[in-house]
């Protein structure tokens, strides 16, 4: 695998336990180390060393408007919606019974200023929309619900 000295493994595994990712972690191998590994070389070189990288603090969950008894039956249904909170009202994220070709798991998304794009991931784990026009861009207040609420999905989904 890589060709790294002791000193720099153990640079390697410092920078782990103090919080690196795996971009950072390459980023300093290169800068520091003069050492220049692809993203895939660092995966694997932090796998061989046995390092286990420190999950990102995840998001407090959002208190939803919604009643108990509607989530529990939307998540019971199999076809999960989300809508944003009481006010709103125009913001929905809902998932394909039928993923569109060549995705594991799509849907729509309609944003608060009343336009629909169409959200995918495909086979490598990339996430995908296909906005009304070429040039669309959802306002910036709805893609943090976008992110908690596609997170979610996927989450019920399996994935």
């Amino acid at each position: 695998m890589a060709n790294l000295t002791p000193q720099q493994r153990q640079l390697v595994e410092q920078w782990a336990a103090e919080g690196a990712n795996l971009n950072q972690i390459q980023d300093r191998l290169r800068s520091e180390c003069a050492t220049t590994l692809t993203y895939m070389e660092t995966r694997l070189l932090i796998m061989e060393l046995g390092v286990k990288l420190q999950d990102k603090p995840r998001e407090a969950p959002v208190a939803e408007s919604k009643p108990a008894a509607a989530a529990d039956s939307t998540a019971e249904s199999g076809d999960p919606e989300f809508e944003a909170p009481a006010g709103t009202g125009t913001f929905s994220v809902s998932a394909d019974t039928e993923p569109t070709p060549g995705a594991l798991v799509s849907g729509k998304a309609t944003f608060t200023d009343g336009n629909s794009v169409v959200w995918f991931m495909d086979q490598t784990g990339r996430f995908g929309l296909k906005g009304p026009t070429p040039d669309y861009q959802p306002p910036p207040s709805d893609i943090p619900q976008l992110q908690r609420e596609l997170d979610q999905l996927l989450q019920l989904r399996g994935f």
